[in-house]
């Protein structure tokens, strides 16, 4: 297996997943999207609040922040020393005080650890009026997407089998194919179509191309023809920003690797080592 990356940045990320299989690349999807852990805020106390949102709704907006997240620095509740109590190894604290008229952004968060910021400042959460006040306090802490959606740290996670386009000896160049194609990744060069260079990955596989082809009158086989690598999948990634994108797809390779190995020691468990 190998994994190669056309693009990359924190926030998202293209890369080819070669020498696979369609069970592995949709495990790796969905462990990027719901095992990977990061910071959410759980808990909220409400000291104060006045504004037209309900105590209910307001904590639920918060709760949707992302938060950037070291892994290296907190643990998930149940797996600490606290016993889930709650401690700087498993929950980071924030405070917020407020007071109109303003708009409150995810950047009137406070945290006691700098470096668990919001993820993006400029999230607005209520606005104030005159008169209007908002105090509180909430605790974060670290969990997975498979416990509710505001811990996954992918907005988007998806994959495709790799376009394979094969054109025949008996293309005659007429450019029907070309002139269909909605992503324009054909052209007509020496009297054949070819594909461009670099643009192979962007097919999405509709086969507006052959249906022309085969409705041109020439043949009873269209001369071109879409398909696919069953062995090479293209993933598009993208991040709401509490992780990298490169952390997310590391984290959900770490997870099936943890798996693989859990199941495999309980098979030799249970055949005595055989």
């Amino acid at each position: 297996m190998e994994i190669v990356y056309s693009s990359l940045n924190d926030q998202t990320g293209r890369f080819i997943l070669r020498d696979s299989s369609p069970g592995f690349a949709n495990s790796l999807r969905r462990a990027m999207v719901s095992e990977v852990p990061t910071l959410a805020i759980e808990d909220v106390r409400i000291y104060d609040n006045t504004s037209a949102l309900f105590d209910e709704m307001l904590a639920h907006r918060l709760g949707l922040i992302p938060i950037k997240t070291d892994l290296t620095l907190y643990q998930e509740r149940e797996k600490c020393s606290c016993g889930g109590v709650g401690c700087p190894l498993c929950t980071v604290t924030y405070t917020m005080s407020v007071e109109g008229p303003t708009m409150v952004y995810s950047r009137d968060l406070i945290p006691q650890d700098p470096s668990a910021v919001p993820a993006l400042e400029d999230i607005p959460i209520v606005k104030l009026i005159e008169g209007q006040k908002l105090v509180v306090e909430a605790r974060a802490v670290l969990s997975t997407g498979k416990e509710h959606a505001k811990w996954q740290a992918t907005t988007v996670c998806g994959y495709k089998n790799y376009p394979v386009i094969s054109i025949k000896p008996s293309c005659d160049g007429c450019g029907i194919c070309v002139e269909e194609c909605p992503k324009r990744i054909l052209e007509v060069k020496d009297g054949h179509a070819h594909v461009l260079d670099g643009r192979i990955e962007v097919c999405s596989l509709c086969k507006l191309c052959e249906k022309a082809c085969l409705t041109s009158g020439i043949g009873d086989e269209p001369a071109i023809g879409i398909s696919t690598d069953r062995s090479c999948f293209i993933f598009v990634l993208e991040g709401d920003g509490s992780l990298p994108v490169k952390e997310i797809t590391i984290q959900g390779l770490n997870f099936l690797k943890n798996r693989s190995d859990d199941l495999a020691r309980a098979i030799a468990d249970i055949s005595g080592g055989l």
